[in-house]
């Protein structure tokens, strides 16, 4: 079902890509600075579901829709800008505590996983990179192409799950350390507050 010389050359452009610091990435390094290690892996989680999500949508031909009506990206941008302005002004406020902190961890992973969603979901630049980039490693000759497709956008799902996961993980322990200082603990807050908010600026800033 897939070419084996193309789906080699898939893994490695996908793994510089997962690599590479991107949005996803600084957004799951604010939460783990929020809310700790649980925060920062279930925020990749989150962000792993959503691109799957949006692979499942680029095989069926659904993703096309952004490339035919320009209007339906802008609404999503302005929508994920708007999002990610909410979520800097509850950083720049304060009050973050590590996930499990104050006895209910449940809830914050739950916070923490549909934030990551819905914070990507939200970007019509990771439809576009759907529609762009994975179809060039897709050998219509062989057939299955929607099955193709869903193995690409599963395995760069997991690759950048792995990767934004330690990220996560690590982010969050380095954060949790630091927060012994109240001092530190409001810097961090800040710097997640800023995250946020740059990349709300970046979204709406951004041309399609």
């Amino acid at each position: 079902m897939m070419d084996t010389s193309l789906y080699a050359a898939f893994l490695v452009a996908a793994f510089a890509l997962c690599i590479t610091p991107g949005p996803d990435m600084m957004f799951i390094v604010a939460m783990g600075g929020r809310g700790g290690p649980s925060a920062g892996v279930t925020a990749a989680v989150g962000v792993a579901c959503a691109m799957f999500v949006h692979t499942v949508a680029a095989a069926l031909g659904l993703s096309a829709l952004f490339l035919t009506l320009p209007t339906l990206y802008h609404v999503l941008r302005w929508a994920g800008a708007a999002y990610l302005l909410y979520l800097a002004v509850k950083a720049f406020r304060g009050g973050s505590t590590p996930v499990g902190a104050d006895g209910s961890e449940g809830a914050g992973r739950r916070r923490a996983f549909w934030r990551g969603a819905v914070t990507n979901l939200l970007n019509p630049k990771v439809i576009l990179f759907d529609v762009s980039f994975l179809p060039q490693f897709v050998n219509p000759e062989l057939g299955h192409v929607r099955e193709q497709f869903l193995v690409l956008g599963g395995t760069i799902t997991v690759m950048g799950l792995l990767v934004d996961g330690t990220i996560g993980l690590l982010s969050g322990r380095l954060a949790t350390l630091l927060r012994r200082s109240r001092r530190v603990e409001r810097a961090l807050d800040l710097f997640s507050g800023t995250v946020f908010a740059g990349l709300a600026v970046r979204l709406a800033a951004s041309p399609k």
